[in-house]
């Protein structure tokens, strides 16, 4: 029987998912088969009527029966389902519900007359209850048919008969009844499982999926992470490489400085010293002096900058800060990079335009655009330049033009350019997402809009425009100019 079951889609091998869909498929919708319980009762009592009509003689103790069954077993099976140390049984509980007055119907049948002319209609009211309205799997509700068959066909064997033919009849509308019924509920049954089964697989896919997806976006803030470091570790290199040449000429000039200190503390000390010598002494430290001053300088400028850069790149502070003189710092740390390559950098930015948002993303953008033209716009190392222009385009917007005049982008990538991972410089070492950082840092957490226009052999222009003061919070953007030619 239980291959059987198997064979036929109403029973599954494993039984840990055997037990997790009879609980799920006889605790679905729980209110709902409660309800059902209760208006069954109702509709059992309510029948003493149809009784008062066949035998009024009798209808004292078939209503006493009736209530004796309502009262005893259907509302207290109902009331039992709301405990949730009694759902584990609800099939058990549903069965008990179903066969009890089943049976007792048969009984109540002996005591009217006459008798069971008309017993088979109420039993078939009780099989399409049951079928329809309770679930019960088709093993359960073959215990049901046999339980209840066997005792309406043993009562009605003492039961007496106006029309002796009415027996054959009543069973053939019976067995018809449980037969159908039997069908439905297996029918049922498969499609439950079917759906429960399909269920699982869903269930089992989303969290394969929700875990792929996690672990994507891990390795994509990883990777956005690197990218960022990876920005960063290139103006560090360029800034050291540009403050080598002032420390160096500082050093160069102290020694000097030194020699001529002690060749003057020599000639005081023998008190040979003359005026020329003296004077001439003088002008060389003082030139000296002069160099040291200015080289370490440009040197502390250099790291005053960059230090200002890194930090707003580290941070996600938010404050108001003046356009021209920010650029100015950013750029003078993106300058050793841009030169040792051979390239120019303009920037045309009006004075008094004040930015209230945040520097770090701003900076993290420029860095990643500067260095993306670098690294793409002049992949032969060839010399190019890059044009920054700042303008207030309305009172409360600010527009940002990034240019070069580089090799452009090809029509069919324009579509893709700012897509996570996309890039045309794997070989090379590119991650393709810079300028995927470079969107979701403007729309995201600036607030603005980007664009990009290209054109081969010509170059690419970046559009940005933000608002001048970022509203608290910070929105999640709103949305992208569509890329063009």
């Amino acid at each position: 029987m239980h291959k059987l079951l198997i064979q036929l889609g109403l029973r599954f091998d494993d039984p840990d998912e055997e037990r997790s869909f009879v609980r799920s498929f006889t605790l679905h919708d729980l209110g709902r088969t409660q309800a059902a319980m209760v208006l069954g009762a109702f509709v059992y009592c309510s029948f003493s009527g149809m009784d008062w009509i066949l035998s009024p003689d009798a209808w004292a103790v078939a209503t006493a029966l009736r209530l004796a069954v309502a009262l005893l077993v259907l509302l207290p099976a109902t009331l039992l389902l709301t405990r949730p140390g009694a759902r584990p049984f609800a099939e058990q509980i549903y069965l008990v519900y179903c066969v009890v007055p089943g049976c007792v119907l048969s009984l109540i049948y002996v005591f009217l007359r006459p008798s069971f002319d008309h017993g088979a209609a109420g039993l078939i009211i009780v099989i399409l209850f049951v079928s329809t309205l309770l679930p019960l799997r088709v093993t359960s509700f073959a215990v049901f048919a046999v339980l209840t068959w066997t005792c309406f066909a043993l009562f009605e064997t003492i039961a007496t008969h106006e029309n002796p033919g009415l027996a054959l009849v009543n069973n053939a509308e019976i067995g018809a009844a449980y037969a159908l019924s039997l069908y439905g509920v297996g029918a049922r049954e498969y499609r439950a499982r079917r759906q429960f089964r399909t269920a699982r697989a869903l269930q089992a896919e989303k969290e394969r999926s929700e875990k792929a997806l996690s672990d994507l976006r891990s390795a994509q803030t990883h990777l956005v992470q690197a990218e960022k470091l990876a920005a960063l570790g290139q103006l560090v290199a360029g800034v050291a490489h540009e403050i080598n040449t002032p420390i160096g000429l500082a050093l160069t000039t102290s020694t000097a400085f030194d020699h001529t200190l002690a060749q003057l503390r020599r000639s005081a000390a023998s008190g040979q010293i003359r005026r020329s010598q003296l004077t001439q002494s003088v002008d060389r430290l003082g030139e000296g002096a002069t160099l040291i001053v200015a080289n370490l300088q440009r040197a502390a400028d250099l790291v005053h900058n960059f230090k200002q850069v890194a930090v707003d790149q580290a941070t996600e502070d938010r404050r108001r800060f003046e356009l021209r003189p920010w650029f100015a710092e950013l750029l003078s740390t993106l300058d050793p990079v841009m030169r040792r390559k051979g390239h120019e950098v303009r920037l045309d930015c009006a004075d008094g335009i004040i930015l209230d948002s945040y520097p770090g993303a701003l900076a993290q953008v420029v860095s990643n655009l500067a260095l993306n033209a670098m690294i793409h716009a002049f992949p032969e190392g060839r010399a190019g330049r890059l044009a920054i222009d700042v303008t207030q385009v309305e009172e409360a917007r600010v527009r940002i033009v990034f240019q070069d005049d580089g090799k452009g982008v090809p029509r069919e990538n324009l579509q893709r350019i700012f897509d996570p991972f996309f890039t045309t410089g794997r070989d090379k070492g590119s991650t393709g997402l810079g300028l995927h950082i470079v969107y979701n840092l403007v729309v995201s957490t600036l607030g603005g809009q980007i664009a990009l226009e290209s054109e081969e052999n010509v170059g690419t222009r970046v559009t940005i425009e933000l608002p001048l003061t970022l509203p608290a919070p910070a929105p999640h953007g709103n949305g992208v100019l569509v890329p063009g030619t």
